[in-house]
């Protein structure tokens, strides 16, 4: 087989019903090779909703690819070596165009052409990481860290090593801005000694990012960071409510003006997910009572997170009449977690009515899509 942009793949879906639940799912890839849907704080629905984006690893190459939800057909969409496994990957708000990282540079794809130019070279000394794209499609952010990689010994992909060490070394991290327009320019927004990740523009407000100082959640100085991109002033999001308090994982809602995260008491007591607005007000936490990896939101209405061994299933609450039902169990997820590809990281369509997760349940990783129940009470209570 050939790595060939263009390539069209048949369907490769498999459906089955969830044991615990009875919800019916649908694997859309299945392939000797890991496939993942875009990270979690990203939106990969595009083309009215009909197609998502996904990254999978064939022929000993990592690529990009497109789904048709219709049809279950599968269209490549890069022709990378087997040198770049890596790819962050993100959906400018239009649709037209996907964004990703390869290596130090940021390439942009148009999704109807498959044209890609070249949109940022990198920066000596410095790795590129995760990249987002502004409401109004006109730039990229992305952080820059400081280089590393031959002081501490890194394989933050697989198991977090040197995830301390990198923040205790505090490396000379920035915040970059780039057109997306190719003789646009880019320029540095924000720098500090802090590690510097998980860059997430509102999908509304041009001018408004989060981004979080990485580390062990319970020993960064501050998680949760917002900016104002048109004067640079940066502030704290949820400060902690008591010392070593583990918050994190932070997205937009859909109105990119409220943030969703999670967390867990410092004695690890209890988890909790949670909304607040950007600037610090309209805050609402519920708690729960078991250890989870991730946490993602349609709205504060519904809400999901993924339980973490022993809890190999997906938890989910919905809101009726502004009161939050008990947790019940979606499906089983059961994911090893034993690396970044292979999280879970649920995320809701952006109508609400669905849910895409991955799952390596069967060896390899793939992309698994589910339909919401209308009544969450068909649902099995979660018990503990």
């Amino acid at each position: 087989m050939i790595n060939e942009k263009g390539k069209v793949w048949p369907s490769e879906e498999k459906r089955y019903t969830d044991p615990k639940s009875g919800v019916a799912i649908r694997q859309l890839t299945n392939f000797k090779g890991h496939s993942r849907h875009l990270y979690f704080t990203e939106n990969g629905w595009y083309d009215g909703g009909n197609k998502i984006l996904f990254v999978s690893d064939r022929h000993n190459c990592t690529n990009l690819y497109s789904l048709e939800l219709a049809t279950g057909e599968i269209t490549q969409l890069t022709e990378l070596g087997p040198e770049h496994s890596d790819l962050s990957v993100c959906l400018n708000p239009s649709g037209t165009h996907a964004y990703y990282r390869m290596g130090q540079k940021i390439i942009s794809l148009d999704l109807l052409t498959l044209k890609e130019e070249l949109v940022f070279q990198g920066m000596e000394g410095f790795k590129t990481g995760q990249i987002t794209c502004t409401a109004d499609n006109s730039y990229l952010l992305v952080s820059l860290s400081e280089d590393f990689s031959n002081r501490i010994r890194l394989d933050l992909t697989n198991g977090y090593v040197g995830h301390q060490e990198l923040m205790e070394a505090k490396p000379l991290c920035r915040i970059a801005r780039i057109s997306t327009r190719s003789d646009g320019g880019w320029e540095i927004l924000h720098e500090d000694r802090a590690w510097i990740g998980h860059l997430n523009a509102s999908p509304t407000n041009p001018n408004l990012l989060t981004f979080c100082h990485e580390g062990p959640w319970h020993l960064v100085d501050h998680r949760i960071w917002g900016m104002d991109l048109s004067n640079g002033s940066i502030w704290k999001i949820r400060e902690r409510k008591e010392p070593f308090e583990l918050v994190g994982h932070e997205y937009w809602h859909e109105d990119g003006v409220h943030v969703g995260y999670h967390g867990f008491k410092a004695d690890r007591s209890a988890g909790f997910f949670g909304k607040i607005r950007y600037d610090n007000t309209e805050l609402e936490e519920v708690e729960f009572e078991f250890v989870n990896w991730h946490a993602h939101s349609q709205g504060f209405d519904q809400v999901v997170v993924d339980g973490r061994f022993p809890l190999n299933d997906l938890i989910y609450w919905k809101r009726i009449n502004g009161v939050f039902g008990p947790p019940r169990v979606l499906c089983e997820h059961r994911c090893s977690f034993h690396s970044q590809y292979v999280h879970a990281h649920p995320r809701f369509s952006p109508d609400g009515r669905q849910l895409l997760f991955t799952s390596d349940r069967s060896g390899y990783a793939n992309v698994y899509l589910l339909d919401l129940p209308d009544d969450p009470e068909t649902l099995p209570l979660y018990e503990g």
